[in-house]
């Protein structure tokens, strides 16, 4: 049987410390599914449909690698794509303490288990919510988006 990991988020943008959880992810799983989500009040189909593009192109030609949108509940996304574990990164004690209630309940109402891997120290303090918010108020952003050619990431001097 395959060993399935499920990434999911809302990736509204997948940055490089996103890249560096699926990663330092792919060599523990056989595949590994990211799964987009889609907030209903947030996004809308095209912004989605934009965001799971950008990031197949990311891993194109890593057969390993699945991107999909959903809207209903991650655990039932993992049963979908027969995922085993259910990958997430952590950045601090407050994603610690919300990504347990998080794995609990979707242990109890899946059997799947979770999957935490801590964020590499250089790159704790980068958030989708931070990136849009510099980009809101014209800063370049580049910097902690992993797009092609963009080999930059905090921290790394080159």
């Amino acid at each position: 049987m395959m060993k399935t990991g499920l990434f999911t988020g809302t990736f509204d943008p997948f940055t490089i410390g996103h890249r560096s959880i699926v990663d330092r992810a792919l060599p523990l799983f056989d595949r590994l599914v990211i799964g987009v989500a889609v907030s209903k009040l947030k996004h809308t189909e095209s912004d989605v449909d934009q965001r799971v593009r950008a990031i197949a192109n990311l891993y194109a030609g890593d057969g390993r690698v699945k991107v999909v949108a959903y809207s209903d509940l991650t655990i039932d996304l993992a049963r979908r794509e027969e995922a085993t574990f259910i990958v997430r990164g952590v950045r601090s004690a407050k994603d610690f303490e919300y990504e347990r209630d998080q794995a609990d309940i979707n242990r109890r109402l899946g059997g799947v288990e979770t999957l935490l891997l801590f964020s590499e120290p250089h790159l704790a303090c980068v958030s989708s919510s931070l990136v849009r918010e510099l980009e809101f108020f014209g800063h370049d952003v580049s910097e902690f988006l992993p797009e092609a050619g963009n080999n930059k990431e905090i921290g790394n001097k080159e």
